[in-house]
């Protein structure tokens, strides 16, 4: 059982997810939980400093002993980590070394619960993943299922909300651009909104019968690329004519994003992932069991996306929810 103030590490949470994870949580807690997260940058975290019974520090948390020294002391930890592009050794570092490293760390403090967000697409049958992103995530959940731990896998599809990069960028996109060529437009998704797989986790943190199982997260509705791309463009007010781009071209979207300064939009190793539909198998418990009704993308994209609306069914569905 989680002890009546249980102190709760969460790794990567100033992040898209952790933000709404350590709102949930103290809410749902009543400040009784006390919450560290660790962040490189203490700017990273301005969002959720202010929240009751939760510490920011300054960490890296690939560092063993920073790790050890963080995990001490606490009954569980949340790992969000994760990356969606880069070379075989960033992925290697961020889903691989990074599991590990937090599986030493807590048979050394003897921490046993841990609560870990790998993703939709990972399967446990040996099949090698079509991209690096989810062959290390696969790698990531087998270091952690070795380890002698009260562990729970959560398995989301593409999640988003108010802040992510991905219906956002959509919505961006078309609104400078007067056509949307798009690799991958007929790869079905089962989108996952952001304060539904917070509020899954924070389930998982109080149920520990939930150790041991793994969830798939996903959305009520299955839809293609095409059809989000669509959704965002039509609720943004700058809906575009999309170009379903055939394989070899697509493949040359990606690698000349690649080339481009920044952070890509898309990457070849993303085309990659988009080999394997993005939905839930049916084969694992998934948001019902945690007693969550998910939302779909058409209920909550105007919350955010259509001009003049602000984000009122986000306020009505906290309000109704604590």
């Amino acid at each position: 059982m989680m002890s009546i103030n249980p102190n709760i590490l969460i790794l990567g949470g100033s992040g898209f997810i952790g933000r709404s994870l350590c709102e949930q949580l103290t809410r749902s807690l009543g400040g009784r939980a006390r919450i560290t997260v660790p962040t490189r940058r203490l700017a990273h975290a301005q969002a959720i400093q202010g929240l009751p019974g939760l510490t920011v520090l300054q960490a890296d948390v690939h560092q063993p002993a920073q790790l050890q020294s963080l995990l001490a002391g606490h009954d569980l930890v949340i790992n969000l980590i994760a990356i969606l592009q880069g070379s075989e050794a960033q992925f290697e570092r961020a889903h691989v070394d990074l599991p590990r490293r937090l599986a030493d760390a807590c048979l050394a403090t003897g921490v046993r619960r841990v609560i870990h967000i790998s993703a939709l697409g990972v399967t446990s049958d040996g099949k090698p993943a079509p991209s690096r992103y989810l062959r290390s995530k696969a790698a990531g959940e087998a270091v952690l299922r070795k380890a002698d731990l009260a562990l729970t896998l959560l398995r989301p599809s593409v999640v988003f909300g108010a802040a992510d990069r991905f219906v956002n960028l959509f919505a961006k996109l078309q609104a400078v651009f007067p056509l949307m060529p798009l690799a991958g437009a007929r790869v079905k998704f089962q989108p996952v909104w952001v304060e539904d797989v917070a509020a899954a986790i924070v389930a998982c943190v109080q149920d520990a019968s939930t150790a041991g199982q793994t969830f798939e997260l996903a959305g009520p509705q299955v839809l293609t690329l095409a059809e989000i791309v669509r959704l965002s463009g039509q609720l943004s007010g700058h809906e575009r004519p999309i170009l379903a781009l055939p394989a070899p071209l697509a493949w040359a979207q990606a690698l000349m994003m690649e080339l481009m300064p920044g952070e890509p939009l898309m990457s070849r190793d993303n085309l990659a992932s988009m080999k394997v539909a993005n939905i839930a198998s049916g084969l694992l418990p998934g948001l019902e069991t945690l007693g969550i009704k998910p939302s779909s993308v058409a209920a909550v994209l105007p919350s955010y996306l259509s001009p003049g609306q602000g984000c009122a069914r986000l306020e009505a569905w906290r309000a109704k929810r604590y």
